[in-house]
């Protein structure tokens, strides 16, 4: 399968987040994710792992109480169960990556 960015619409998250589902399957799903600076992704958890790679921006990653600023070409990986928020510091993307369909999830 080909997934062709100009093909693939964004989906409002919030005032400051759209995202871009590229892949939903049981066995993988991976976004595409647009923030503005002060866009928040409030902290929760969920029972698949995931890894978070910075496209560009800044962001602030508390991962179970440990507060990092990551910025391009830095990633998270997030234990199954862990909780993580994400504050975006400067405009920016992020790639997510899951081992499972977490658009059901949610």
């Amino acid at each position: 399968m080909f997934l062709i960015d100009k093909d693939i619409e964004k989906e409002t998250i919030s005032d400051k987040c759209e995202k871009k589902i590229l892949s939903s399957s049981k066995e993988l799903s991976i976004s595409h994710s647009y923030f503005k600076s002060g866009g928040l992704l409030k902290s929760h958890s969920h029972e698949n792992a995931q890894i978070t790679y910075i496209i560009k921006g800044r962001f602030e990653f508390v991962l179970d109480g440990d507060s990092r600023v990551l910025s391009a070409g830095d990633a998270v990986f997030i234990e199954p169960g862990e909780s993580h928020s994400i504050f975006c510091l400067e405009d920016g993307e992020i790639i997510e990556a899951f081992n499972a369909d977490i658009w059901e999830m949610l």
